[in-house]
């Protein structure tokens, strides 16, 4: 486990977990975690708190993927398109059957080769091979699976595809009040970051009795105080 160090800033470890939790969790800008601060009395510049997403954003969400039960067998594949410095990007993403996101890949590319790039990743993180695969019918995804000697069944279609669709609303939301990416490689470190808070938060309660719900939201946030204290 790697020592997460506040040395050296002006505010206190908590003040700056909660400024990274706002910002990463919430569809924020800087200057609403600003605010939002400035509210409960802490005179921070939103420069500030984007400093703070950047140092420490990747450092907690790397603590919060080591926490992480092993995701389902079940994984689905879907790419959607996004507007990065006027040229168009595909965001790759991969979730479990229960929304987990596995991972995600920003190419400019929607081919084969960024399928078998996708794919990789996603067996090298999770070490070990899924069951089930589901996607939309873009063919790159069956030729990728072949070429990688991939036994898991192939599953096609948009409505068997739904977990992934609907796992791409949050990441639009924040690319509207982001105004669109800056570049390929912010896009790629900020979802990341974002996707690991999800994951962690994620407690869909319309399916969760309020018992069981206050149970989850309690264990999401004591793992997010472990994973980030110093």
């Amino acid at each position: 486990m790697t020592t997460i160090s506040f040395a050296r800033h002006q505010f206190p470890p908590a003040v700056i977990r909660h400024g990274v939790w706002l910002y990463s969790r919430f569809t924020l800008s800087y200057r609403d975690v600003e605010e939002l601060l400035t509210e409960r009395g802490l005179d921070v510049s939103y420069e500030t708190v984007r400093r703070w997403v950047l140092k420490f954003g990747p450092l907690f969400a790397r603590e919060l993927r080591r926490r992480r039960f092993r995701p389902t067998s079940q994984w689905h594949l879907d790419e959607m398109a996004v507007m990065i410095s006027g040229k168009q990007f595909w965001l790759w993403r991969a979730v479990d059957s229960e929304g987990e996101v596995l991972d995600l890949l920003v190419q400019r590319r929607r081919n084969k080769a960024t399928a078998i790039k996708l794919m990789r990743k996603l067996l090298k993180k999770q070490g070990f091979t899924p069951e089930v695969l589901v996607t939309d019918k873009l063919r790159s995804y069956g030729a990728a699976k072949s070429e990688l000697g991939l036994s898991a069944r192939h599953e096609q279609g948009l409505r068997k595809n739904r977990r992934a669709e609907n796992s791409h609303q949050p990441v639009r939301r924040r690319e509207f009040k982001m105004q669109r990416f800056k570049s390929p490689g912010s896009a790629q470190h900020f979802l990341s970051v974002h996707a690991a808070v999800h994951n962690t938060f994620n407690t869909q309660r319309h399916l969760t009795s309020r018992n069981a719900l206050r149970i989850l939201k309690g264990a999401a946030f004591a793992t997010w105080r472990t994973a980030t204290a110093a």
